[in-house]
């Protein structure tokens, strides 16, 4: 007898131009399962859940749900038939509570009953343990907060086939713990969940099976405990990867950058950095974490010269030559100080590169102001970026095509290149491998920590607790724009920096920190 599927596609293709986002894909889902959906980026992974979400639809191929073919054209659609998508950038009205953000756009009947929707939704988070006040604004919530309205809502909507895409990118641990506690309660009560994530610690610990995609294909489908995160990587990039950072210990480390009292706002006079205070040190990687916007995006801004700064000093220490303040002066003035300063930015085309120039043009960016002739010479940039379209494996049509045209994990390639390409002694990098492959993404952490080999301080800002860990010599934490802790990254746990992410300080932390938790001029520089 034939097993019914709750979901199965059967042959699906979607093209966007020449382009094969997905290629004759053949794969299903049973109820009560939980899989995971594992692939390099552009491999189809969204496209394939979009499908099933009605967000697009298919040019070939066909959808089942139990068994029966359907037409899924609209999200509409998709509700009609229990699909509820949860996307990783949630979709709220921050001055609405939570429980009319989940009933939102349903068509009820007669006068909206707020207390009849409170006690719904109250019952939905006992079922399944979710903690969350129905009367509560979205502006007030934290993001796991808002993550679980986006997921009762499509539980409201009688969803039992979910979609959760990168569900964890922006939690902390023990918030990523209890969301897949929750899952598992989802799954026993027959709920079927397919899970779209990079993080193969997590697919390990969460999914009874793996779909894996590669160029759009359906490479194999196993079962969890059957396969290994080394395998898992072999199907998604076609050859054995080596998932292995070379961390070695910091050699005569000397301080580069000395931040105090660091406190800016930003143009609605919001304080995003209250009082920050560390010691960037050459010969070493520093870490940062945080909860989205607790201000890593800001700090590395403030340094790079981009941000005003409404008090405090930022201390550049040059290897045998005075310290420079950085604190008044403009990108181009700290460049022309001599300070060899690079930064990956986390906006990529908005300020990282210009998207209609190529990977040429883009790398004479670094030294076009050094020229003094009538024309500006293209050779050493173009012998630039041949350099880096190999090493980093860029796949682009030519290196003078935009880079706007090309996916973004290849305009991160060009950026990250082009940056360490230009020697640095302090090298700033905002989640520097966001939309990159696996394999790449290595390449990228190695580079790091080769760029550390050779005496540059490197300032590494992600959101892989993992990675820190194991890239890092130590992780400085930031929690609503303060530093909460700076702990050695050999010997901290995920744990102990998900506490200090979500709380302001701790005398564990002040102990471990010690005088680099703040140098602010009084006694964290005495000490030093």
């Amino acid at each position: 007898m034939e097993t019914t599927h709750v979901v199965e596609f059967r042959g699906i293709s979607k093209y966007f131009g020449d382009n094969a986002a997905n290629d004759n894909v053949d794969l299903y889902l049973d109820k009560g399962v939980i899989m995971s959906l594992l692939g390099e980026n552009g491999s189809g992974k969204t496209t394939l859940m979009n499908m099933l979400a009605g967000i697009y639809f298919p040019d070939k191929g066909e959808i089942l749900i139990n068994g029966k073919p359907v037409t899924i054209r609209s999200p509409k659609d998709a509700f009609e038939h229990h699909i509820g998508m949860i996307h990783q950038h949630f979709m709220l009205v921050d001055v609405f509570t939570a429980a009319e953000n989940i009933v939102l756009g349903l068509d009820e009947a007669g006068r909206l009953d707020r207390r009849q929707i409170a006690d719904k939704v109250r019952a939905i988070s006992e079922k399944y343990g979710f903690e969350i006040d129905p009367n509560k604004k979205v502006y007030d919530m934290s993001v796991s907060e808002k993550q679980t309205v986006e997921i009762i809502k499509v539980l409201y909507r009688g969803a039992d086939i979910l979609i959760l895409d990168e569900p964890t990118a922006v939690l902390t641990p023990q918030e990523t713990e209890k969301l897949f506690r929750i899952m598992r309660t989802m799954k026993e009560d027959g709920k079927s969940i397919i899970i779209i994530t990079h993080k193969l610690n997590e697919v390990m610990s969460i999914s009874d099976v793996v779909a894996v995609l590669r160029k759009g294909k359906h490479i194999a489908t196993v079962r969890t405990g059957e396969t290994n995160e080394a395998q898992l990587t072999e199907m998604m990039v076609g050859r054995k990867v080596e998932l292995d950072i070379d961390r070695l210990d910091p050699r005569d480390p000397k301080p580069r950058l000395t931040i105090a009292g660091l406190t800016c706002r930003d143009n609605e006079g919001v304080e995003k950095l209250s009082d920050v205070g560390f010691i960037a040190y050459g010969g070493e990687i520093l870490g940062i974490a945080g909860i989205a916007g607790s201000g890593q995006k800001e700090l590395l801004e403030a340094i790079a010269g981009l941000r005003r700064i409404e008090k405090g000093s930022i201390i550049y220490t040059p290897e045998g030559k005075a310290p420079t303040e950085l604190v008044g002066k403009s990108p181009m003035e700290i460049k022309d100080a001599g300070v060899a300063l690079a930064f990956v930015p986390e906006d990529r085309l908005g300020m990282g590169l210009v998207g209609g120039m190529g990977m040429t043009g883009n790398m004479m960016l670094r030294s076009w102001s050094k020229s003094h002739k009538w024309f500006i010479d293209k050779k050493e940039p173009r012998r630039l970026a041949q350099e880096v379209y190999k090493f980093l494996e860029v796949a682009t049509p030519d290196i003078d095509y935009p880079v706007r045209k090309l996916s973004g994990g290849n305009v991160q390639k060009v950026l990250v290149g082009r940056e360490i390409a230009s020697e640095p002694s302090v090298l700033m990098s905002a989640y520097a491998v966001r939309g990159l492959d696996i394999n790449t993404s290595y390449i990228i952490y190695n580079l790091m920590a080769g760029q550390k080999a050779k005496g540059v301080a490197v300032i590494f800002v992600g959101e892989d607790l993992d990675v820190l860990l194991q890239l890092c010599d130590k992780i400085l934490v930031l929690c609503g724009g303060r530093v909460s802790g700076i702990v050695d990254a050999r010997t901290a746990t995920k744990e102990e920096i998900g506490l200090l992410m979500t709380s302001i300080g701790g005398s564990s932390t002040e102990s471990r920190a010690g005088s680099e938790s703040n140098p602010d001029g009084k006694e964290g520089l005495k000490n030093e």
